[in-house]
């Protein structure tokens, strides 16, 4: 008879569907962990198994309703170690509050930082994240980090439907922030880059979308690492045909999808938009014909099998 495996895997609420495939991918059982509510909304979790002495996974995205996720995350993470667990991972793949990363005016807080310290204190000994939408997060964590990409389930895509003719197609940041990664991708498929420069010339005028880069006849890959309200995003694209683009398509690793986002990607020029499972879609967004899901299951079942075995995780990274 085999052994059992020496680490289990628990989720909360946040995304089963992505934890069953990690868990189909790893070839074995969701551990048994009962997440529920009092009747005053307090959080209630019993893990139904015995950890002591095994390394403990916790998968959980921090999507909305952030906050309720995130307080299952820390419960979860308190009553594995109560239990005696031999060491608690912590797996986000999508990490909420990450846009709240440094000051932006001067009494703001780094809420980014102080969920990393809610974690750290709440007793996990690692963080695993995908595609955190500033990687200098992964100092904030007084703990190993690993920092996981979405980039060859998305780059796979992008060649099976636009690799063919790759000096027709244009990889397109949507703001400056998002350079890096357009030029990255940019390199893998052979095709060229271009910028949406956004600037305000005063209070109170409306944005001007400016496009860096040569796009006319050519398909635009608009890539970014998330997509929230779908503004940023649809401005874009309406910049982009009006400057000659042939198609306009997009790509994001997290689908947060909130407020007006799917009616203004359904009003949107672009024809069809690309995302990964970090985020489990609401009923709208499985609704809309123009979002394809595409599963990073195999990239976090493969990281959590190989800090399992403490084998490297760099062949992971793009």
């Amino acid at each position: 008879m085999a052994d059992a495996p020496d680490f289990v895997i628990l989720a909360g609420n946040s995304n089963k569907p992505l934890v069953k495939e990690i868990c189909d991918y790893l070839q074995m059982p969701l551990g048994r962990c009962d997440v529920d509510r009092f009747s005053d909304g307090e959080i209630q979790i019993e893990i139904g198994e015995n950890v002591r002495g095994r390394e403990v996974f916790l998968v959980q995205s921090t999507s909305t309703p952030v906050n309720d996720h995130l307080m299952e995350l820390l419960i979860m993470i308190d009553a594995a170690r109560r239990a005696s667990a031999s060491s608690i991972t912590a797996v986000v793949p999508y990490f909420g509050y990450a846009r709240q990363d440094r000051k932006v005016a001067p009494r703001t807080p780094i809420t980014a930082r102080l969920v990393a310290d809610l974690i750290t204190s709440a007793g996990a000994d690692r963080f695993v994240a995908m595609d955190l939408h500033a990687g200098q997060i992964q100092g904030f964590f007084d703990m190993p980090s690993d920092h996981l990409y979405a980039s060859p389930v998305l780059l796979e895509d992008m060649r099976r439907k636009h690799g063919a003719r790759p000096e027709e197609t244009v990889v397109v940041s949507p703001d400056a922030g998002g350079v890096e990664r357009a030029r990255a991708f940019a390199k893998r498929l052979g095709s060229t880059l271009a910028i949406v420069d956004k600037r305000r010339p005063k209070a109170n005028v409306a944005e001007v979308m400016q496009i860096v880069g040569e796009v006319k006849g050519k398909t635009a890959l608009l890539l970014d690492d998330m997509i929230d309200t779908a503004g940023t995003l649809t401005l874009g694209a309406k910049a982009l045909q009006e400057a000659g683009a042939r198609r306009v398509v997009a790509y994001a690793v997290h689908p947060v999808l909130s407020g007006p986002a799917i009616e203004r990607l359904m009003a949107s020029n672009i024809e069809e938009v690309t995302v990964t499972n970090t985020v489990q879609l609401r009923e709208n967004a499985r609704a809309c014909p123009k979002i394809t899901q595409l599963s990073v299951a195999k990239i976090f079942g493969e990281a959590i099998r190989r800090i399992n075995s403490a084998d490297s995780l760099s062949s992971l990274f793009v």
